[in-house]
């Protein structure tokens, strides 16, 4: 898709993310036992013939930057197809992005000299599988100015959207950003259609619309909040919904907003359903990742004859588990395990190291971490509590590298 570009926001600090983003950004935080949240969005990307990529970094950005160096060094630039990394540049001020909207105004000019029609918007930061070609394909029918992918949630949970309604030609006639109180849709008094903060532009309208918010020194620079309210008023904006039955990922209706640790541990245990909302195993639309070369994972008796097990668990590759039980979690690579311990309804990140004895639950474990032998987490919230971030669902969070007493 020549006519085609791609912008890919991935600055924000990711702070109600914390401890995990303390030290990365939001989209480069592990997920799922192998993968970053970002290489999701850029899947989509690549399954979806968009490969001319820009992707918007600001804040704490060299885990990010060396993850996309080594997972996603693949398109061709003798053939227009790239994916490159844009921090901020100072162009306009030298500030610093002010928001979603303002981070593409920073970069107005690599969109003039792209010579795409259209820009496709995405952020870096959200799980899901989505085929973008028949959103493109729609926008360019409707000869819409501007398309937004939307779903249909809880009217309570709708309250953390922008929230748009529409006629019954797909066409958005409003757009409130978290609304207390959320339009019903139509048919449904219990349900709102919800953006997903994935947008078609023309790439003239959005040059326009950057310009004109920027000049506006009472606007908070943000897409849901200043940018398609006052495009809706003027422009022919659509409607586009996700999980119909077009595409290569049709009716495929998953999607999440991993922005606190309660929402980044459930999605990570919604892998461990037995039939998991989001396939990681469909032929057709693998997830790309970069990971080391590491052996296979296996499980090992201990000298005092306990046998390693896994139950309903994801295990990466260069685990052991040396006579210990999981159950219910995810392992990431060259985490290692060791004998009597008990790891139930857990995250490990990799390069985890488990002492002999140690009972783990409900918890987080970031990377490198030791935990000395019979260490106890996630069993005692109050002990917990004294050295440990422990989230509003009570998971408790080891953050990177901790040093144990």
């Amino acid at each position: 898709m020549q006519d085609t570009l791609t912008v890919v926001l991935a600055g924000g600090m990711g702070s109600r993310l914390s401890p995990l983003t303390d030290d990365r950004a939001k989209p480069a935080v592990p997920f799922g036992g192998k993968y970053r949240i970002i290489d999701f969005t850029l899947t989509n990307c690549l399954h979806s013939g968009l490969r001319r990529i820009l992707v918007l970094t600001q804040y704490k950005s060299h885990s990010l930057q060396k993850h996309l160096r080594d997972a996603w060094s693949i398109f061709n630039p003798e053939l227009g197809e790239y994916i490159t990394v844009v921090p901020p540049q100072m162009r306009k001020g030298g500030k610093w992005y002010e928001g979603t909207a303002d981070a593409i105004y920073h970069n107005l000019w690599l969109l003039s000299r792209s010579g795409a029609k259209y820009v496709v918007v995405l952020s870096g930061d959200h799980i899901y599988r989505m085929d973008y070609a028949p959103m493109l394909e729609e926008h360019k029918a409707n000869n819409a100015e501007l398309t937004i992918a939307c779903m249909e949630v809880a009217k309570e949970e709708a309250k953390e959207f922008g929230v748009m309604a529409i006629d019954n030609q797909q066409r958005i006639v409003s757009f409130v950003e978290k609304p207390s109180n959320p339009p019903a849709m139509p048919n449904d008094p219990d349900r709102s259609l919800a953006s997903m903060g994935v947008y078609i532009f023309n790439i003239s309208t959005l040059t326009q619309a950057l310009i004109e918010d920027a000049e506006n020194h009472d606007s908070s620079h943000d897409f849901g909040k200043d940018i398609i309210p006052k495009l809706i008023d003027r422009e022919s904006v659509y409607a586009y919904q996700f999980g119909n039955d077009k595409g290569r990922v049709a009716k495929d209706c998953y999607w999440r907003d991993v922005g606190t640790i309660d929402s980044f541990y459930d999605a990570n245990m919604d892998l461990l359903e037995p039939v998991p909302p989001l396939n990681l195993y469909q032929s057709d639309w693998p997830v790309r990742t970069y990971e080391v070369q590491f052996p296979p994972a296996r499980t090992v008796s201990s000298d005092t004859g306990n046998e390693g097990i896994f139950i309903n668990s994801i295990i990466a590759n260069g685990v052991i588990n040396s006579g210990a039980s999981v159950q219910r979690s995810v392992i990431s690579t060259n985490v290692r395990i060791n004998d009597g311990a008990t790891i139930v309804d857990s995250i490990l990140f990799d390069g985890v190291r488990v002492g002999k004895g140690c009972q783990l639950a409900n918890c987080i474990i970031d990377k490198h971490v030791v935990i000395p032998a019979n260490t106890q987490i996630g069993i005692n919230k109050g002990e917990d509590a004294k050295r440990f971030h422990i989230s509003e669902k009570g998971v408790v969070v080891v953050p990177e590298s901790y040093q144990f007493d």
